[in-house]
């Protein structure tokens, strides 16, 4: 019997949602992405210990401030993570930009620029890499100069659909909508359980699909943080999904029938009419939606929050 997984992967590009190896190599998604937590996780893990010691070692070579190196030494490890991940998937591998900078776009763009020549000086191509930046209208706009420049983003941490349309409109060339924290939120708000089918997450992202393809625009919609297999198989068609290793392997043990839920044609016909998205209206959309605005700025923090986290390590690594 075919499972749930080989049955998605005909309809929708799956990405796997982990700095982990050897579940890449399992599953055998065409792209994976990565974040500061996930580089968190696999850096503490035994498996990937000859990579941090690398790093580790070149940081005591660097000159400059502690707090600098270790900032250097993170960078360094993100970007070996990503290269020995660009080894296993055919696609691309999203790496992504300092969560502290999500307000900056100047030092973004930067930062992106640096990853990108790191990567560069592994052999391996931008047309490789997403860069994954923070969906803030700063963020946005520093996507909008890099997609100028031939380099493609990822725009993540995105929760609403003026987030989605600005995007767009900037050229980005693929949005993360986080299904799973939109969930949360309202379910904490209104004290219930949804099902796949009323799910905010699901609804959000479908919202958006629509709204792409009923007026041409070629971003690619990526949905992401999924807290179950039943919001995955609600987006079964969606243009790509990234999913955590858990939820891959659920998917791989289960042989019962997915149908398609998501189609370009029948979408294009319900999308919503189109809406303008400048600085203004953007700021506006965002403070009138308190999901979107609470969700971004937890989101932030949180990757900020495991950045600080990462680094710290090194730190202790680095005196021991």
């Amino acid at each position: 019997m075919t499972s749930k997984l080989d049955q998605l992967k005909s309809m929708t590009v799956v990405v796997a949602d982990t700095g982990d190896m050897e579940a890449i190599r399992t599953f055998r998604p065409t792209d994976c992405t990565t974040n500061p937590t996930l580089v968190l996780k696999a850096a503490q893990m035994e498996a990937y210990e000859s990579v941090v010691s690398d790093a580790i070692t070149w940081g005591k070579k660097q000159a400059g401030g502690r707090e600098a190196v270790a900032a250097a030494v993170a960078d360094r490890l993100a970007v070996a993570f990503g290269t020995e991940l660009s080894k296993l998937v055919p696609g691309r591998v999203s790496t992504e930009v300092d969560a502290d900078l999500s307000f900056d776009t100047q030092k973004s763009v930067e930062k992106a620029r640096a990853i990108l020549a790191a990567y560069a000086a592994n052999g391996v191509p931008k047309e490789r890499i997403l860069i994954k930046i923070a969906s803030t209208w700063e963020g946005i706009r520093a996507a909008e100069i890099l997609q100028r420049e031939g380099v493609d983003c990822n725009l993540t941490l995105l929760f609403s659909l003026a987030q989605a349309v600005a995007c767009a409109k900037a050229g980005v060339f693929l949005i993360s909508p986080f299904v799973g924290r939109i969930l949360d939120w309202y379910a904490k708000a209104e004290g219930k359980t949804f099902t796949a089918e009323e799910d905010p997450g699901v609804l959000s992202v479908r919202q958006i699909y629509a709204y792409y393809k009923r007026h041409g625009h070629n971003t690619v919609v990526m949905g992401a943080s999924f807290r179950n297999i039943g919001e995955i198989e609600a987006l079964a068609g969606c243009d790509r999904l990234t999913i955590a290793p858990a939820l891959l392997e659920q998917l791989a043990k289960d042989t019962g029938t997915m149908p398609r839920k998501l189609d370009p044609a029948n979408a294009a016909k319900s999308g919503t009419d189109a809406i303008a998205v400048d600085e203004a209206s953007f700021r506006w959309a965002m403070n009138q939606d308190a999901m979107s605005t609470e969700k971004l700025a937890e989101g932030i923090r949180g990757f900020a929050k495991d950045l600080g986290s990462l680094r710290t390590m090194i730190l202790q690594r680095m005196d021991a």
